[in-house]
This record gives C-alpha cells, structure tokens and sequence, in this order.
C-alpha cells in the first residue's frame, strides 16, 4: 500500500467521523406529502434527549399546520425505534442543582409533545420496528397507527429503575384487556412480535420486509384521512391465515394474570401469585419483587386512578409524579446500580410493608404541593382512544357485540368481527381465546 493510498483512505476516514459527528441525533425526510422524524442515536438505542425533543416538537407543530403534509410518521435508525430517555442524563441533572431547571423544561416539554401527538389531526404513525421502551412507548401510545414488526420488543420498566410508568402509561396501560395494564407494569413484561398486537400496544402488524414499499405507498395518500392511512397499511399486513411466532398472553396465563392483578394493592397482587403457586405465577412473583417497593405502589396506584381519567388528567398525573418521584431515593439508585454499576440495586424502604399507601405513596407524591403545571397547546381530550377501531377489538367489545347482536358461538362472532376488521390478522386468535376463558370460568 503506497503512502497515497493511506493518505486518501485516512482522509475518507476523517471525512466520515466528521460526517457521523455532524449528523442530528434526529433526522428529517419529506417525501412527497409525507414527513418522517427519523431517531438518529442507535449507538445509545435512540434514547430521548431534549437536542432531540427540540428537533421533533417545532417541526410536528408545523406539519399540523401545514396544507402539504398528509402524514407524519415516526422511525429509528438501528435496532430500536427509542429505548427510552436518557436516564444517566437525567440522574446527571438531578444532582446538579445548577441544572434542575433544564430537566424541568424537558419533561414539561416532553410531555406537552406527547399529548400533541395523541391528538395531531395529521395522520402520526408509530412504526415500533425493534426496541420500544419507556419514552419510546410515550411516542407510540397515543398514536392512532401503532405498527409492529417481528422485530418489536415494547416494555415500560420503569418498576426496574426505582421510577413508574409515565409518558401516558397511566392512560395507555390502565385501558388493555383484563389485567394486562398492572401485569406489564408491575413486571416491565416485555412484549413482542404478535403479542404486541393481540395485547393492544400495536394495531397493525406489518413484515420489517415490507415496511419500505409502505413508506412509498403513504407518500402518495393525497389527503390527511385516517380512515385511508389505516387501509393502506393494513395493505401490508400479514394476511389473515398468518401464523403468529409469538402468541403467550392467552389462555391459562391470561386467566391467571385477570386473577391475580385484580386487587387493588401490591400486597394482595403478590399473595394471590403466591397462592396461586403455578410455575408463571411464582415466577412473575420473583421478577416483581425485584421491582422498586415504591415504584410498585405507585406505578399500581396510577394505573388505577388512571383507567377513569382523561387522557389530559393522565398526563396531568404523571406531571406531578414527576414532581415528586425522581426526588425519593430509588431512582437514582436504581439507573446507578442497573445502568452504570451493573449490580443489584438497595432499594428504600426495602419492603412493601415499609411503605404507607395513604401517608407515603398519596399523600406524599401523588398530592404534595408542586409548583409546575402543564400547558397544553390544546385542550383535545378524550377517555377512550378516537381511533381505536384500527386495531383488533377489546375483550370488552367482543363481548357487547355477541349480546348486542345475538351471536351465537365463537366462530359467529369470528365472522362478525371479520367482516367488521375487513380480515386483519388477529381476529379469530383474539376473539376463539375470549370465548375459551370464559367457557373454563
């Protein structure tokens, strides 16, 4: 190799540091009458920063107001779509007195975005391709157009740092079938592939494969219309005789997550698993208990007060805990031990027990006195989802619909609801599981 050769293989190395140094941490591409905000971190997973929410809010608050955009949609770069914020940011600012009002302006802000994508009248969609966790999920929720691939893997863990789940978990958790909400919750149960769709999270399951030639197809929708956005993706779905690779919340487990998350405290929870005794049951028993005792009782404890707010209340809400949560011992004790220590974190208190859930948990962080309130930059509100016809039905619309319309059996309702969905994926696996616990009851 002569001394030119190295000389120009030196100089496109240096180029491409430079390159890679100067490219935003979020990306934006116009296409035609569509507009994507592209996650640009994949060596940190996409982990949301304020560079970043300064980058994606102006320009979704533009697009709604722009006449040539007819759909936004969300991606990441790499492996994850977001694997949630930056957390070691955030202890980082905690302890730093001088930086407190920087984080402050950041979660008002975040949080404020997270509401305007739940109620944007452009076309958002969530594309969950890989790893969608804690402020990833707050991208996603709220979206009309969840999609998920087999490469999704949608977890809230918050329980697991010593935090709770926020970002309209409150709202978006308290809202899934049965017990699922608390289960996930109180567990940072990762999701996947299928699973994703049979739960709720996403409403559509669409091949990483096909995902590019979709991207193309949504540029060339002419008018902002949900209605056409949803048929088009479910053009790219799996076919209705798809078999799914990762179908586990069904069935016995299922019915034994209903039984035992019922209650209304942690303690009861965690007796009814031990009661319980099978091995899911134990199991889901050791990995909760190994959750932040705080973090438990309150993620609980807002997921309840959650399922009968608005989605502004929510938000609301989890402002608030914000407020107050981060500021106790756990949290940064659980990102120090988990994320940069690499150990098992010192909770405290320690126990369950420990912890007053009147005096500690309510009074304490859920009404203490904070000075900041969330400023909207609408006052869109709802209880139920506008668009969740999109995904597959609930348990509770599988059952209003046999009675409201006299069906006789399963595969009855299997045919209403496939005429009603236009043959989605899901429906005969979602609606035949339904009708199988409630026989075994």
């Amino acid at each position: 190799m002569t001394i030119r050769s190295i000389s120009r293989i030196l100089k496109r190395n240096l180029a491409t540091q430079q390159q890679q140094h100067l490219e935003p941490p979020v990306l934006i591409k116009d296409h035609l009458a569509s507009r994507h905000l592209i996650l640009n971190r994949p060596k940190r997973l996409n982990a949301l920063d304020m560079e970043m929410v300064d980058i994606m809010y102006p320009n979704l608050k533009a697009w709604e107001e722009s006449n040539q955009v007819n759909v936004v949609l969300l991606k990441g770069v790499g492996r994850a779509l977001c694997a949630g914020g930056d957390v070691k940011d955030v202890i980082n600012q905690l302890k730093d007195p001088h930086r407190i009002p920087n984080l402050e302006h950041q979660i008002d802000t975040e949080y404020e975005m997270i509401h305007f994508l739940g109620t944007m009248k452009t076309p958002y969609i969530a594309v969950m391709d890989g790893i969608t966790m804690g402020a990833g999920g707050g991208l996603s929720v709220l979206s009309p157009f969840r999609v998920a691939t087999e490469n999704t893997q949608f977890a809230m863990p918050e329980a697991a740092i010593g935090l709770f789940c926020d970002v309209g978990a409150s709202f978006f958790y308290s809202r899934l079938d049965g017990q699922l909400g608390p289960y996930m919750g109180l567990t940072s149960r990762i999701v996947k592939a299928e699973d994703a769709l049979f739960s709720g999270i996403a409403t559509h399951f669409v091949p990483s494969s096909r995902l590019e030639a979709l991207e193309s197809r949504l540029a060339e929708i002419d008018k902002p219309d949900h209605d056409l956005v949803h048929t088009t993706i479910e053009e790219f779905a799996v076919e209705r005789d798809h078999t799914p690779h990762t179908y586990t919340l069904h069935g016995e487990q299922r019915m034994i997550v209903d039984e035992c998350f019922q209650y209304d405290t942690v303690e009861e929870i965690a007796k009814a698993l031990k009661d319980n005794g099978s091995k899911f049951a134990l199991d889901t028993l050791d990995t909760m208990m190994k959750r932040s005792p705080t973090s438990l009782k309150v993620t609980l404890e807002h997921l309840r007060k959650g399922s009968k707010l608005s989605v502004m209340d929510c938000l609301r809400m989890e402002h608030v805990l914000w407020q107050t949560v981060p500021f106790a011992h756990d949290f940064v004790e659980g990102v120090t031990s988990h994320v940069i220590h690499k150990r098992f974190p010192q909770w405290n208190p320690a126990r369950l027990e420990d912890l007053d859930l009147h005096d500690d948990i309510r009074v304490k962080l859920f009404h203490a006195n904070v000075k900041r309130r969330l400023n909207f930059r609408n006052q869109e509100d709802y209880h139920l989802h506008p668009y969740r016809r999109y995904a597959l039905p609930s348990e509770r619309e599988i059952l209003d619909t046999k009675v409201l319309h006299n069906l006789k059996n399963s595969e009855e309702t299997v045919r209403w609801f496939d005429n009603d969905r236009n043959g989605k994926f899901g429906v005969r696996q979602k609606v035949q599981d339904v009708f199988d616990r409630a026989s075994a009851l």
